[in-house]
Parts: C-alpha cells; structure tokens; sequence
C-alpha cells in the first residue's frame, strides 16, 4: 500500500495545479490575483482534496462508481461553484490597487511658439 499512498499524493499535487488552473482560466486570473490568500488555499486545497477521496472510494469499491464516489464528486462540485462564487464577489466588490493601474489619459502637448510668423501663400 504505500505505492498507493504515493500515487494519491502524486494525485493531490497534479490536481491542486489543474484546480488553479482551471479556476485562472474560467475565472479570470486578474480576479484571482485580488482575491485573499486563505481563500484561495482552502477552496482549491479542499477541492485537490475531494479529488482523490473520490478516487480513493472508486478503487476501494467494487464498482467504479458507487455511493461513495458521487458524494465526493457532488463536494467537488459544491467546492468548484465556492470557487466560481468567490471570484464573482471579487470581480464585484474589491476595487484594484491604483497604484497597479496605468494611466490612460490622453495628455495633449503644444509646440512652443517661436515668433516668427510664416508668410501664408500671399501675392505680391
């Protein structure tokens, strides 16, 4: 058992990086970047997590898809829509940093006025 031991905490770490990048993907990296640390790390390690419990009850079982399974699914579905939930209040409520933004305004500049005057197409 402790290949399979090794082979769910393989699971864990390449399913904590599709998480991420799933959840920068579908629901926008910039509002991912706002949101809370403690956040992001409880939604996506609980997710990981629920991954392979749900594999884990499908191996144990005597078929692939039991009791078991479909509610370690139906939590990774409940924590996936926490996730899309999460970035819906960031994109809502947490203002950006000015300081990140640039500035967008356009700035108009004159030429100096030198005197003279040009001679405008003038018949003498």
């Amino acid at each position: 058992m402790p290949l399979l031991r090794l082979a769910y905490a393989t699971q864990f770490l390449i399913a904590l990086i599709a998480i991420f990048v799933l959840w920068s993907q579908v629901g926008g990296q910039s509002h991912l970047d706002y949101m809370a640390w403690q956040v992001k790390l409880l939604l996506g390690g609980a997710a990981a997590f629920s991954v392979v419990k749900a594999t884990a009850a499908a191996v144990s079982g005597e078929r692939a898809w039991n009791g078991k399974t479909l509610r370690w699914l139906g939590i990774l579905l409940v924590l996936l829509v926490g996730c899309g939930l999460a970035s819906y209040y960031v994109h809502l409520y947490v203002e950006p940093d000015d300081d990140d933004q640039q500035d967008n305004s356009a700035t108009v500049m004159k030429a100096p006025r030198t005197g003279v005057h040009e001679a405008s197409n003038c018949a003498a």
